[in-house]
Protein backbone atom coordinates (compact mmCIF):
# COMPACT_ATOMS: atom_id res chain seq x y z
CA UNK A 1 0.00 0.00 0.00
CA UNK A 2 1.17 3.40 -0.84
CA UNK A 3 1.31 6.42 1.64
CA UNK A 4 0.47 9.60 0.79
CA UNK A 5 2.23 12.59 2.88
CA UNK A 6 1.88 16.17 2.42
CA UNK A 7 5.01 17.99 3.03
CA UNK A 8 4.92 21.54 0.94
CA UNK A 9 3.80 23.39 3.31
CA UNK A 10 5.25 27.02 4.50
CA UNK A 11 4.65 26.34 8.27
CA UNK A 12 4.31 30.01 8.84
CA UNK A 13 3.72 29.46 13.20
CA UNK A 14 6.49 27.80 13.48
CA UNK A 15 8.48 30.19 11.16
CA UNK A 16 11.89 30.39 13.72
CA UNK A 17 12.98 27.18 11.85
CA UNK A 18 11.00 26.66 8.76
CA UNK A 19 12.79 30.40 7.36
CA UNK A 20 15.64 27.75 6.66
CA UNK A 21 13.47 24.42 5.38
CA UNK A 22 10.39 22.86 5.02
CA UNK A 23 8.41 22.25 8.33
CA UNK A 24 8.31 18.36 7.80
CA UNK A 25 12.22 18.34 7.65
CA UNK A 26 12.13 20.13 10.84
CA UNK A 27 14.52 17.58 13.73
CA UNK A 28 13.18 15.72 16.51
CA UNK A 29 15.99 13.93 18.04
CA UNK A 30 18.32 14.75 14.98
CA UNK A 31 16.05 13.05 12.87
CA UNK A 32 13.15 14.79 10.36
CA UNK A 33 9.46 14.63 11.76
CA UNK A 34 9.07 13.44 7.94
CA UNK A 35 11.03 10.57 9.37
CA UNK A 36 9.66 9.90 12.39
CA UNK A 37 6.57 9.49 10.42
CA UNK A 38 7.64 7.22 7.46
CA UNK A 39 9.04 5.14 10.32
CA UNK A 40 5.68 4.56 11.99
CA UNK A 41 3.80 4.04 9.10
CA UNK A 42 6.66 0.85 7.73
CA UNK A 43 6.47 -0.44 11.74
CA UNK A 44 2.62 -1.08 10.42
CA UNK A 45 4.49 -2.90 6.95
CA UNK A 46 3.66 0.44 4.66
CA UNK A 47 7.02 0.98 2.97
CA UNK A 48 6.12 2.73 -0.68
CA UNK A 49 6.11 6.79 -0.12
CA UNK A 50 4.47 9.50 -2.19
CA UNK A 51 6.01 12.90 -0.95
CA UNK A 52 4.24 16.11 -2.05
CA UNK A 53 6.74 18.65 -2.02
CA UNK A 54 6.38 22.45 -2.12
CA UNK A 55 8.04 25.19 -0.06
CA UNK A 56 11.69 24.48 -0.26
CA UNK A 57 11.05 21.15 -1.17
CA UNK A 58 14.88 20.63 -2.85
CA UNK A 59 15.82 20.49 0.50
CA UNK A 60 13.64 17.42 1.14
CA UNK A 61 14.93 15.63 -2.27
CA UNK A 62 18.60 16.64 -1.26
CA UNK A 63 17.82 14.06 1.92
CA UNK A 64 17.04 11.53 0.34
CA UNK A 65 19.63 11.56 -2.75
CA UNK A 66 21.95 11.57 0.47
CA UNK A 67 19.93 9.15 3.32
CA UNK A 68 22.51 6.59 2.40
CA UNK A 69 25.48 8.47 3.61
CA UNK A 70 22.95 9.88 6.11
CA UNK A 71 22.63 6.42 8.13
CA UNK A 72 25.84 4.81 7.33
CA UNK A 73 29.40 5.26 8.76
CA UNK A 74 31.75 5.70 5.45
CA UNK A 75 35.91 6.11 4.81
CA UNK A 76 36.13 9.00 2.38
CA UNK A 77 39.83 8.35 0.32
CA UNK A 78 40.44 11.65 -0.83
CA UNK A 79 44.38 10.31 -2.80
CA UNK A 80 42.14 7.56 -4.43
CA UNK A 81 38.67 9.20 -4.78
CA UNK A 82 37.17 6.04 -3.02
CA UNK A 83 34.22 6.13 -0.94
CA UNK A 84 34.15 3.11 1.77
CA UNK A 85 31.03 2.01 3.69
CA UNK A 86 31.49 0.12 6.52
CA UNK A 87 27.94 -0.13 8.06
CA UNK A 88 24.47 0.15 5.95
CA UNK A 89 21.51 1.38 7.68
CA UNK A 90 19.06 0.84 5.17
CA UNK A 91 15.58 1.12 4.83
CA UNK A 92 12.97 -1.13 2.61
CA UNK A 93 11.28 2.39 1.47
CA UNK A 94 10.60 3.38 -2.25
CA UNK A 95 10.05 7.27 -2.32
CA UNK A 96 8.41 9.06 -4.67
CA UNK A 97 9.48 13.06 -4.45
CA UNK A 98 6.67 15.11 -6.19
CA UNK A 99 6.99 19.00 -6.56
CA UNK A 100 3.06 19.57 -5.78
CA UNK A 101 4.09 23.94 -6.21
CA UNK A 102 4.34 25.93 -3.18
CA UNK A 103 0.91 27.41 -3.17
CA UNK A 104 -1.00 24.51 -3.39
CA UNK A 105 -4.24 23.24 -0.87
CA UNK A 106 -3.87 19.99 0.89
CA UNK A 107 -6.59 19.03 -1.82
CA UNK A 108 -4.48 20.39 -4.33
CA UNK A 109 -1.55 18.43 -3.41
CA UNK A 110 -3.26 15.19 -3.44
CA UNK A 111 -5.29 15.88 -6.71
CA UNK A 112 -1.48 16.42 -8.47
CA UNK A 113 -0.40 13.02 -7.06
CA UNK A 114 -3.52 11.30 -8.34
CA UNK A 115 -1.66 9.09 -11.05
CA UNK A 116 0.45 7.80 -8.31
CA UNK A 117 -2.51 5.78 -6.59
CA UNK A 118 -5.32 5.60 -9.16
CA UNK A 119 -4.45 1.89 -9.84
CA UNK A 120 -4.53 1.10 -5.99
CA UNK A 121 -7.76 0.04 -4.64
CA UNK A 122 -7.20 2.84 -1.01
CA UNK A 123 -3.75 4.59 -0.17
CA UNK A 124 -3.04 5.84 3.24
CA UNK A 125 -2.86 9.77 3.64
CA UNK A 126 -1.59 12.18 5.90
CA UNK A 127 0.22 15.13 7.05
CA UNK A 128 3.88 15.75 7.70
CA UNK A 129 3.86 17.19 10.71
CA UNK A 130 2.12 15.55 13.47
CA UNK A 131 3.35 12.35 15.42
CA UNK A 132 1.44 8.95 17.03
CA UNK A 133 1.00 5.71 17.88
CA UNK A 134 -2.08 5.13 15.90
CA UNK A 135 -2.59 1.39 14.84
CA UNK A 136 -2.38 2.15 11.27
CA UNK A 137 -2.82 -1.74 9.69
CA UNK A 138 -5.81 -1.68 12.00
CA UNK A 139 -7.21 1.29 10.47
CA UNK A 140 -6.20 0.05 6.88
CA UNK A 141 -8.46 -3.27 8.08
CA UNK A 142 -11.71 -1.03 9.36
CA UNK A 143 -11.47 0.63 5.81
CA UNK A 144 -11.41 -2.21 4.21
CA UNK A 145 -13.82 -3.88 6.35
CA UNK A 146 -16.35 -1.29 6.04
CA UNK A 147 -16.36 -0.33 2.33
CA UNK A 148 -16.82 3.09 2.63
CA UNK A 149 -14.97 5.61 0.45
CA UNK A 150 -13.04 6.90 3.32
CA UNK A 151 -11.11 6.00 6.78
CA UNK A 152 -10.30 9.29 9.20
CA UNK A 153 -8.54 9.11 12.21
CA UNK A 154 -10.35 10.49 14.64
CA UNK A 155 -8.56 11.62 18.14
CA UNK A 156 -8.39 14.26 20.83
CA UNK A 157 -6.72 17.34 21.12
CA UNK A 158 -3.76 17.47 23.23
CA UNK A 159 -4.87 20.15 26.28
CA UNK A 160 -2.68 23.32 25.99
CA UNK A 161 -3.15 24.94 29.47
CA UNK A 162 -3.69 23.35 33.21
CA UNK A 163 -6.69 23.01 34.15
CA UNK A 164 -8.25 24.30 37.96
CA UNK A 165 -10.66 22.47 39.53
CA UNK A 166 -12.66 25.27 42.48
CA UNK A 167 -15.01 24.83 44.99
CA UNK A 168 -16.17 28.29 44.61
CA UNK A 169 -13.18 30.59 45.43
CA UNK A 170 -10.89 27.69 46.78
CA UNK A 171 -9.08 26.01 44.38
CA UNK A 172 -8.97 21.87 45.23
CA UNK A 173 -7.00 20.24 42.25
CA UNK A 174 -4.58 21.37 39.13
CA UNK A 175 -4.86 19.51 36.49
CA UNK A 176 -1.44 19.35 33.98
CA UNK A 177 -2.62 20.02 30.32
CA UNK A 178 -5.79 17.84 29.93
CA UNK A 179 -6.80 16.57 26.75
CA UNK A 180 -9.94 17.97 24.66
CA UNK A 181 -13.00 18.18 26.39
CA UNK A 182 -14.40 14.95 24.41
CA UNK A 183 -14.91 16.07 21.26
CA UNK A 184 -13.05 14.23 18.61
CA UNK A 185 -11.01 16.01 15.99
CA UNK A 186 -9.51 15.02 12.12
CA UNK A 187 -6.16 13.46 13.77
CA UNK A 188 -4.91 12.72 9.63
CA UNK A 189 -4.13 9.58 9.26
CA UNK A 190 -6.71 8.95 6.78
CA UNK A 191 -7.37 5.50 4.46
CA UNK A 192 -8.78 6.94 1.13
CA UNK A 193 -10.27 5.49 -2.12
CA UNK A 194 -8.92 6.66 -5.38
CA UNK A 195 -12.44 7.79 -6.01
CA UNK A 196 -11.92 10.51 -3.61
CA UNK A 197 -9.70 11.99 -5.10
CA UNK A 198 -12.74 13.41 -7.91
CA UNK A 199 -13.97 15.83 -5.64
CA UNK A 200 -11.06 17.87 -5.13
CA UNK A 201 -11.59 20.67 -8.22
CA UNK A 202 -8.21 22.02 -8.64
CA UNK A 203 -4.99 23.00 -6.94
CA UNK A 204 -7.06 25.95 -4.68
CA UNK A 205 -9.15 23.56 -2.43
CA UNK A 206 -8.33 22.54 1.32
CA UNK A 207 -9.05 18.88 1.43
CA UNK A 208 -10.39 19.56 4.49
CA UNK A 209 -13.21 21.32 3.19
CA UNK A 210 -15.44 20.58 0.04
CA UNK A 211 -13.74 16.99 -0.56
CA UNK A 212 -14.29 15.62 3.33
CA UNK A 213 -17.70 17.82 3.55
CA UNK A 214 -19.34 15.72 0.49
CA UNK A 215 -17.89 12.50 1.60
CA UNK A 216 -19.67 13.25 4.91
CA UNK A 217 -22.65 14.40 3.40
CA UNK A 218 -22.54 11.00 1.26
CA UNK A 219 -21.99 9.05 4.24
CA UNK A 220 -18.94 7.87 2.51
CA UNK A 221 -16.58 8.68 5.30
CA UNK A 222 -16.42 6.29 8.34
CA UNK A 223 -13.81 7.51 12.09
CA UNK A 224 -11.35 5.46 13.63
CA UNK A 225 -10.72 6.47 16.91
CA UNK A 226 -7.68 6.76 18.21
CA UNK A 227 -7.48 7.09 22.07
CA UNK A 228 -3.78 7.28 22.68
CA UNK A 229 -0.90 9.38 21.98
CA UNK A 230 -1.46 12.29 19.21
CA UNK A 231 0.55 15.64 19.20
CA UNK A 232 0.78 17.83 15.98
CA UNK A 233 3.98 20.60 15.62
CA UNK A 234 2.25 23.74 15.09
CA UNK A 235 4.39 25.91 16.95
CA UNK A 236 7.88 25.70 18.88
CA UNK A 237 6.11 24.68 21.86
CA UNK A 238 4.79 21.53 20.69
CA UNK A 239 8.31 20.86 19.11
CA UNK A 240 9.92 21.19 21.97
CA UNK A 241 7.28 19.02 23.25
CA UNK A 242 8.53 16.12 20.81
CA UNK A 243 11.79 16.28 21.34
CA UNK A 244 11.40 16.36 25.52
CA UNK A 245 9.38 12.85 25.08
CA UNK A 246 12.27 12.06 22.59
CA UNK A 247 15.11 12.54 25.08
CA UNK A 248 13.61 10.99 27.45
CA UNK A 249 13.32 7.60 25.83
CA UNK A 250 9.48 7.45 26.49
CA UNK A 251 8.47 8.75 22.77
CA UNK A 252 5.00 6.97 22.11
CA UNK A 253 5.14 7.27 18.64
CA UNK A 254 8.60 5.01 18.75
CA UNK A 255 7.22 1.73 17.72
CA UNK A 256 9.78 0.42 15.84
CA UNK A 257 13.04 -1.77 16.98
Amino acid sequence: MIAVILAGGLGTRISEETHLKPKPMIEIGGKPILWHIMKTYSAHGVNDFVICCGYKGYLIKEYFANYFLHMSDVTFDMTKNEMKVHQQKAEPWRVTLIDTGEDTMTGGRLRRVADYVKNDESFCFTYGDGLSNVDIRASIAFHKQHGKLATVTAVQPPGRYGALQRDGDVVTAFTEKPRGDGGLINGGFFVLSPKCIDLIADDQTPWESEPMGKLAEARQMMAFEHTDFWQPMDTMREKNILEELWSSGQAPWKIWH
